[in-house]
Parts: structure tokens; C-alpha cells; sequence
């Protein structure tokens, strides 16, 4: 009877979680990702909203409708995705959200979004231009937040000019480093293969459960940031 108990205890409902598209992307956008979570034991689910003619004043309060009251589910967002995550957890910080994963997300703000409107592109960018340019505070948030970074200089920003030192071709790493993250590390891939990589998925499966990422994260080592900010 006590082991039956104690059997019932340790039993785990699947981790549930919301994947975010960015920018210029739809929910199909997010299927890779969503299936290699999956297979990780995850229960999996997408959130789609209007990334440039809705923007953040649409997407936020959808979101936090979406996550009130339905118990404990993290959030993964791949760019504007992870600005989203954040600033609706920002404005509603009691709301289950244990842990947040942000992919290639400029926190700090975009300089290739700031490029863009200078050269008078900024209605690319829609409603998301503000929160893109400027990007967040520094994360005081009681959810765990890590980062998963790009090296591969492949995308926008790169051809535009737009970046200095690593980036991932749209996201400079630089841009990636917002304090108050628990974790941070770096693969080498690009800023949409952020979404495509095994390897993301794997570290990303690793924070959900952990709050940390598995030690083996590509050049985490000298890269990672969970050591000096928390």
C-alpha cells in the first residue's frame, strides 16, 4: 500500500508547452521543433498571432488569455517569439509559466530592425518595429528564462550590414544577453535553423526540465552566462 502511495507521488503528468513563431512566420513554421519536443515527452501545443499587423498589443493580451488559468505550461519563443514570452510574463508575472526558452531572440533589441528603419523598411517590421528595435528590461520575472543562441552569420542582418561581432546572421549574440537570464549558450547554426536543429531541441527539452542547459551545449562552456547573472 505505501509503495502503491509513494508510486502515485512520483507519478508526472507530461510537461505541457507553447511554442511562438517570430516575425513573418506562422505556427506551421514551428511543427520541427514541435515534433522533436514531442518525442522528448512533451506535450506540445502553438500559438499563432498577427506579427506585423497586430504586433505585441495583440499578441500579449492573447497570450495571456491563453495561459490563464490553465495550470502550469512553459513557453518556448523562437525571436520576436521570445520578446512576446517575456513581455507578457513582464505584465502578468503570476501566471504558471516555470520556465521560458528563447531562440535567437533579440532581448536587448534588433539592430537589424533599427537598420530597417533608418532606411525607411520599418513597415516590414509593423507593429512589432517598437518592441524589436528597443527590446526589454532586464528579467525580474519568477519564470526561469535561458537563451539559445545562433553563430552561423547567415540572414538578413548580415547582409545589410547591420551587425557587429557573432551573430547569427539576423540576431547579434550580443543582442541575445539580457541579465537576469538563468542560463545562455551557443550552437552553431542560423537564425532560422534555430528552429530546424536536433540539437536545439535537445538543449531546449534540457532547460524545460532542468532550468539549466545540459552541459553538453555546444561552446556553452565559454560562453554561458548562468554563472554571472540569475
Amino acid at each position: 500500500m505505501v509503495d502503491t502511495a509513494r508510486m502515485y507521488l512520483h507519478h508526472r503528468q507530461p510537461e505541457r508547452v507553447l511554442i511562438l513563431h517570430g516575425i513573418w512566420n506562422t505556427r506551421s513554421w514551428l511543427l520541427p521543433l514541435a515534433w522533436r519536443l514531442r518525442s522528448q515527452g512533451f506535450v506540445v501545443d502553438t500559438f499563432g498571432y498577427p506579427s506585423v499587423f497586430g504586433g505585441p498589443d495583440v499578441a500579449v493580451p492573447q497570450l495571456l488569455q491563453r495561459l490563464r488559468g490553465r495550470g502550469p505550461v512553459s513557453l518556448v519563443g523562437h525571436s520576436l517569439g521570445g520578446l512576446v514570452a517575456l513581455e507578457a510574463l513582464r505584465q502578468a508575472p503570476q501566471l504558471e509559466v516555470p520556465r521560458v526558452v528563447c531562440l535567437g531572440s533579440p532581448l536587448c533589441g534588433s539592430g537589424t530592425a533599427r537598420v530597417m528603419a533608418d532606411h525607411g523598411w520599418a513597415v516590414a517590421l509593423g507593429r512589432s518595429g517598437g518592441l524589436l528595435r528597443h527590446g526589454l528590461p532586464d528579467w525580474q520575472g519568477p519564470a526561469e528564462g535561458g537563451l539559445i543562441a545562433g553563430s552561423v552569420a547567415h540572414g538578413l542582418g548580415a547582409l545589410m550590414g547591420a551587425l557587429e561581432g557573432e551573430s547569427d546572421g539576423t540576431v547579434g549574440l550580443a543582442e541575445t544577453r539580457l541579465p537576469g537570464l538563468a542560463d545562455h549558450c551557443v550552437v552553431p547554426v542560423s537564425h532560422s535553423g534555430l528552429v530546424l536543429s536536433p540539437q536545439v531541441a535537445a538543449l531546449t527539452a534540457g532547460f524545460l526540465r532542468q532550468g539549466r542547459f545540459p552541459p553538453q551545449a555546444a561552446t556553452a562552456g565559454a560562453d554561458r552566462q548562468g554563472q554571472g547573472i540569475g
